[in-house]
């Protein structure tokens, strides 16, 4: 074991939404900082990353196996890189609704209120689509939340002909079809490491960045009230890197994993887990994509661009919140990258006149987002080195719901004779959207984080990636995570000064 010689400030373990975010608030600061990042750099630019490449066969997978309850393990599809999951993301940056902050009614549950109201995320929203350059329009989608400041840039409006129409048609049925904000910068989609760690780095000489740096384990003082030093495998040598705060940004699974590994004699069940909710109430959404046929070609690749909350709260039929839709950008990919991709392959079989490539440009997909509800059953656990996944899809009926409404719009305005549209279901090994691992709240019997996401426990230990979600609403959350690092940031400056 090598005891690094140097003595930190801060320690962010992990370079995603969270971790790249922070590194950047805190770098003007002055004070030592210390950055580590299991992966690597990507080869590629942000900007030359298409949405598929990440469904492809062990591309952008982890190196390591996770294992779901009673089934075969598998290769999570996570981006280990500096940006992490930000390299890989679609761009999109969606506040929450004023509502999702409350208690929510669902038809088979109760989405839990949030510490903290949308007014207190405001301010950091703002300074959130500032900071990853959001392009956007509001206004278009009723259930906007109030902004104090319109969006940085204006929405991007060259999307591909088809979805226009469609939106316009849309609109003649009463529908409100909206400009998704995406974060666009000069090369390309805004993620953390071009937007965080990178220029901390660049302007300032106290931010260290440690790539192929894999943290096992976290080691507290005698009393186990503060950790002291942070365990890494860095090729084949372990080392102690020590810092007077520590921040963990690995992920809702990896964070939470971190945390069971770090027992010790003060923590048998976990680092910061007197409460026994680390690695519980995972939530990950109900996703789904669907396919929808057009009468006309179109190019195949184009970049995601309007969105529908019409059925976010429910409708006339259905009471209960049923979801978020938006378009899923061209899937001219998925062929190219994939010799018969799902969500072509029955379409594929009723329509043999078509090949693959003629038929996904005569495509749009649409991306459906349901909530999933926190429920502690649903968690993260590990066995020696094995990482388990727990996981019960709930709230199914109401993503059933949007995804049978949705097909009944799409025929109502599609120009040809589609009776069937083709669906794949986002499986376990989907990453993405993973929250609730460490939730935030005020009682620590009942949550893991304070309402500054550090941990009850541990007055130097924080968690500012997806897992302190007390509910994860049927929203992209990466706008979120962004807006709460820098929340947490100002509290750390305040600390450390």
């Amino acid at each position: 074991m090598i005891i690094d010689d140097q003595h930190y400030d801060v320690i962010i373990v992990g370079t995603g939404a969270g971790g790249g975010t922070l590194t950047r608030k805190l770098a003007s600061t002055g004070k030592k900082i210390l950055v580590l990042e299991r992966g690597e750099y990507l080869e590629k630019e942000s900007s030359e990353l298409v949405d598929a490449e990440v469904f492809k066969k062990e591309n952008f997978s982890a190196p390591e196996q996770w294992y779901e309850s009673g089934k075969e393990p598998f290769y999570p599809q996570t981006s280990y890189s500096v940006g992490g999951n930000t390299k890989i993301h679609s761009g999109v940056m969606l506040r929450m609704r004023e509502q999702d902050f409350e208690e929510v009614k669902h038809q088979h549950g109760i989405s839990t209120e949030w510490g903290l109201k949308y007014q207190d995320f405001e301010p950091y929203y703002t300074e959130a689509e500032k900071l990853y350059r959001a392009h956007g329009k509001a206004g278009d989608d009723p259930t906007d939340p109030p902004r104090s400041k319109d969006f940085p840039f204006p929405a991007l409006v060259d999307c591909e002909p088809q979805v226009k129409d469609i939106c316009d048609r849309l609109s003649g049925q009463g529908l409100h079809p909206a400009y998704l904000p995406i974060g666009l910068g000069n090369e390309g989609r805004t993620d953390s490491e071009d937007t965080g760690v990178t220029p901390a780095i660049k302007a300032n000489n106290n931010v260290t960045l440690k790539t192929s740096a894999k943290v096992v384990r976290l080691h507290t003082n005698p009393s186990g009230k503060e950790v002291r030093a942070v365990e890494t495998e860095i090729g084949d040598r372990s080392y102690l890197f020590m810092g007077d705060i520590i921040v963990l940004a690995c992920g809702a699974v990896n964070s939470a994993t971190l945390l069971l590994y770090s027992a010790n004699e003060k923590h048998p069940k976990g680092l910061a887990n007197s409460s026994d909710l680390v690695g519980r109430n995972l939530m990950k959404q109900l996703m789904t994509v669907l396919v929808q046929l057009t009468p006309t070609p179109n190019c195949g690749l184009f970049q995601r661009s309007h969105y529908i909350n019409d059925f976010y709260w429910g409708d006339e039929d259905f009471p209960y919140p049923m979801g978020h839709i938006q378009n899923s950008g061209g899937i001219l990919q998925d062929v190219i990258f994939s010799e018969s991709p799902p969500i072509l392959s029955v379409a594929a079989k009723l329509m043999p006149e078509f090949g693959l490539k003629q038929l996904a440009k005569r495509s749009i997909g649409w991306w459906l987002q349901t909530e999933d509800l926190a429920d502690p059953n649903n968690r993260v656990t590990i066995e020696g080195s094995k990482v388990h996944l727990d996981y019960t899809p709930n709230n199914t009926e109401a993503h059933d719901r949007l995804v049978h409404r949705w097909i009944d719009v799409l025929k109502s305005v599609n120009q040809t004779k589609q009776s069937i549209y083709p669906r794949s279901e986002a499986p376990i090994q989907v990453a993405a959207h993973q929250c609730g691992t460490c939730r935030f709240g005020e009682d620590s019997k009942t949550s893991v984080l304070n309402l500054n996401c550090r941990t009850h426990d541990i007055d130097n230990l924080y968690v500012v990636d997806s897992s302190f979600f007390p509910s994860i609403s049927a929203t992209s959350p990466g706008l979120t995570v962004i807006a709460n690092a820098l929340r947490v940031g100002e509290h750390l400056i305040n600390r450390l000064n």
